[in-house]
C-alpha cells in the first residue's frame, strides 16, 4: 500500500503549499486534532519563504500602500529609484489589480486596512514563539529588532516623527538613534548616516527557509504527512477533494489553498477572479569579514542588509512583472553598488541573484476563510510582504473558522467573500 493510499483513508484536510503560511496552517489544524496532509512540489520553505528579509515584523502595522502623490508615481514611472522596478510589457495585465490597489490606498480606506492589519500583526510574536520552541529553532532567532536607517537629515527627521506616532498608537517599542548613536551601534558601517529608527519588538531569523523546514519537521514528528505533488491537479471528488502526488492520489474532506503567488492560477481554474498580483524581489548573499549586528534598511534606497547563516543577505525592493518571466535583476546590481558604500562586500555566494515573488492582494489584506462557491474549500494566501510575520497568526484564525469557534480577531476584513462570489 502506498503512502498516498494510506493517507487517503486517514486525511481530513489537505493543505496545498509548504511555505510558512501552508506549514503554519498544517500545524494549526493538526493541533486541533485534524488529520492533515501537506503537499508541495518542493521541500518546505524553498520558494517565497526562503527569500525574505528574515524579520517577524511586530512593528509592521502599516502595509505598503500605493503612492498617492504624483511626484512619487512619476519617480517610479521614470525608474529613478531602486525601490521599484517594472516590466513595461506586464503592465497591461496588471492594470486592473493596480487600479484597485491605488483605490484601496486612499486615506480613508487605507486607515481601515491599517486597523485590520494591526489586529493581526500584534499577535505575530506570540504565535511564532511556541512554534520556535517546539521546533527547536531557537538558534535561528534573535530578539534585538532591526534598524530603519536614513542617509539624509530631512528623511531621518520625518521618519523619526512618524515612528513616534505609530509606536504610541500601537504600543510598539522603538528608539531613535542619531548619527553618532547609529555609528556606535553598527561600527561596520563605512560612512556616516543621518540616523535610524531602531524597532525593538521584532524578532529576526538567520535562515527563514530553515525555520519553515523545522516547523515542517515538527508537523511530521507529530504525525503529519508531507508529500510531493502538484496543486494544480486539485479536483472535487464527491463531497471532498483529491490531488495527485508522486505517491498517488490523496483524497480529503477539506482542502486549503495556501500557495502564495501560485494561488492566482489555481483559484482562476476554479472560477475565481481575485485581485491577486505578485511583486517580485531578489536577494544575494555576500561573504563579509564583519556583518551588521542586526538587519539594516537603507530606507531611501529600498535595500536591506540582513545578517544570515549563508552570509550577508542583500535584498531589493519590488519588481512588477509576470510571475514566470525571466529574471531581470537590475535592482540587485544597483543594490550591490549602494550597499558597497555602506559596508565592505566580499564575493557573492551565489552565481546569480535569487528571485522570488510576494503574493499581494489589491486591498493589502490577506485572504483567510471559506471559498465562496465550493464546499469544504478554504483560502489562505495574499500576505504580501508579511508572510513570515503573519503566517502563524492567520493560521490560528483559519483554524478557529474551520472549527466554527469564535475567532480571536474579527475575520470580516480577510473574508474571501469581500470580492464577491
Amino acid at each position: 500500500m502506498t503512502e498516498a493510499s494510506r493517507t487517503s483513508r486517514q486525511t481530513q484536510v489537505v493543505v496545498l503549499g509548504a511555505g510558512i503560511v501552508g506549514v503554519a496552517t498544517a500545524l494549526a489544524l493538526q493541533q486541533r486534532g485534524h488529520a492533515v496532509c501537506l503537499i508541495d512540489r518542493k521541500a518546505p520553505g524553498r520558494e517565497t519563504s526562503y527569500g525574505n528579509a528574515g524579520i517577524i515584523q511586530r512593528e509592521a502595522v502599516q502595509p505598503y500602500a500605493f503612492p498617492r502623490a504624483w511626484q512619487a508615481i512619476l519617480r517610479v514611472a521614470a525608474r529613478r529609484g531602486n525601490d521599484v522596478h517594472y516590466h513595461l510589457r506586464a503592465l497591461p495585465s496588471l492594470v486592473p489589480s493596480l487600479a484597485r490597489y491605488w483605490h484601496a490606498s486612499a486615506p480613508e480606506r487605507y486607515m481601515a486596512t491599517v486597523s485590520a492589519y494591526a489586529a493581526l500583526i500584534r499577535h505575530c510574536i506570540d504565535e511564532h514563539a511556541p512554534l520556535v520552541e517546539r521546533a527547536g529553532a531557537q538558534d535561528l532567532v534573535r530578539k534585538s529588532g532591526w534598524l530603519e536607517a536614513y542617509r539624509t537629515p530631512a528623511a531621518f527627521e520625518a521618519a523619526a516623527k512618524a515612528a513616534g506616532t505609530v509606536a504610541a498608537a500601537h504600543d510598539l517599542r522603538h528608539a531613535v538613534l542619531d548619527s553618532a548613536a547609529l555609528a556606535a551601534a553598527e561600527p561596520v558601517l563605512q560612512r556616516p548616516m543621518a540616523g535610524a529608527v531602531h524597532w525593538q519588538d521584532p524578532w529576526t531569523v538567520s535562515d527563514p527557509g530553515e525555520l519553515v523546514a523545522r516547523y515542517a519537521a515538527l508537523f511530521e514528528r507529530q504525525g503529519g504527512v508531507l508529500l510531493q505533488g502538484d496543486a494544480d491537479t486539485l479536483r472535487q471528488s464527491g463531497s471532498g477533494w483529491t490531488v495527485r502526488t508522486r505517491d498517488g492520489a490523496v483524497e480529503a474532506e477539506h482542502a486549503v489553498i495556501a500557495l502564495g503567488p501560485w494561488a492566482a492560477g489555481l483559484t482562476r481554474q476554479l472560477g475565481y477572479r481575485l485581485p491577486l498580483f505578485v511583486k517580485r524581489g531578489y536577494h544575494r548573499h555576500y561573504q563579509v569579514n564583519a556583518m551588521p549586528d542586526r538587519p539594516l534598511l537603507d530606507a531611501e534606497n529600498g535595500i536591506l542588509l540582513a545578517p544570515m547563516r549563508q552570509g550577508l543577505r542583500l535584498t531589493t525592493g519590488a519588481e512588477f512583472a509576470h510571475h514566470e518571466s525571466p529574471p531581470t535583476p537590475v535592482q540587485s546590481v544597483r543594490a550591490e553598488m549602494l550597499a558597497g558604500d555602506l559596508v565592505r562586500l566580499g564575493q557573492p555566494v551565489e552565481a546569480q541573484p535569487w528571485m522570488g515573488a510576494r503574493p499581494c492582494i489589491a486591498d493589502m489584506r490577506p485572504v483567510v476563510g471559506r471559498a465562496p462557491r465550493h464546499a469544504n474549500l478554504w483560502f489562505h494566501f495574499g500576505h504580501g510582504h508579511q508572510g513570515l510575520t503573519l503566517g502563524p497568526a492567520t493560521a490560528r484564525l483559519l483554524g478557529e473558522l474551520f472549527d466554527r469557534e469564535t475567532p480571536y480577531v474579527d475575520p470580516t476584513p480577510y473574508d474571501p467573500r469581500r470580492f464577491g462570489r
